[in-house]
């Protein structure tokens, strides 16, 4: 079974992909932000590093799932390859951040790797206003995010809910964060627990 975990820069997927892998004894896989080698030069030069970024981390969402696919056990992912293409290269697309000739290349590699990968089992999408996501950005004080404009959080945010609301078509599952201290407040983790249960073992009915 493949679990995603989704949601903007901030928003606490690492987070709770390390709590949901030790409640439910699933292996967690992470996505290769600290280690992507255009990570720290994109965020100096957007413009000419955008294509460079999307295109290791599509290759890399790609070797994920394929490993995803060979092994028998549950894994919980932190961001999937859907919100990688329909979310980040569309924002750096739209704000001019890629150019046609580029985009259009991608998007073509993208569709290649459809063929062969489908949808999670299911997809949690951790939802937050930008408030929320810049407050956590602080908190986990990477140097590379501090300057990160609030315009391209929102738009990301934007991006997001035409994704999920509009885009996506597998199971799907929608918490909202701001009001949530899920890490810290057990109430707060029992409630996504049962509503995961809901969604994937037909525990509790439906709300």
């Amino acid at each position: 079974m493949h679990i995603a975990i989704a949601g903007n820069i901030g928003s606490g997927k690492t987070t709770l992909t390390n709590m949901l892998s030790k409640h439910y004894n699933w292996e967690a896989r992470f996505e290769a932000v600290d280690y992507n080698p255009y990570l720290e030069d994109y965020y100096k030069d957007i413009h000419r590093w955008s294509f460079n970024l999307e295109v290791y981390f599509l290759k890399e969402r790609f070797k994920d799932l394929l490993n995803i696919a060979k092994t028998d056990k549950t894994v919980v992912q932190d961001r999937s390859i859907f919100e990688g293409v329909y979310v980040f290269t569309a924002t750096n697309y739209q704000m001019g951040h890629m150019n046609e000739r580029d985009y259009e290349t991608y998007m073509e590699l993208f569709e290649q790797m459809t063929g062969i990968v489908g949808y999670p089992d299911l997809m949690i999408y951790l939802r937050a206003s930008v408030p929320h996501l810049v407050k956590n950005i602080q908190k986990r004080g990477r140097d590379y995010e501090q300057t990160m404009p609030l315009e391209y959080l929102s738009n990301l945010n934007e991006r997001y809910e035409d994704f999920i609301f509009n885009k996506y078509k597998g199971r799907l599952l929608v918490v909202d964060v701001d009001e949530m201290d899920f890490q810290h407040n057990p109430k707060d983790f029992a409630s996504i627990i049962d509503k995961i249960d809901r969604k994937l073992f037909g525990l509790f009915p439906d709300e």
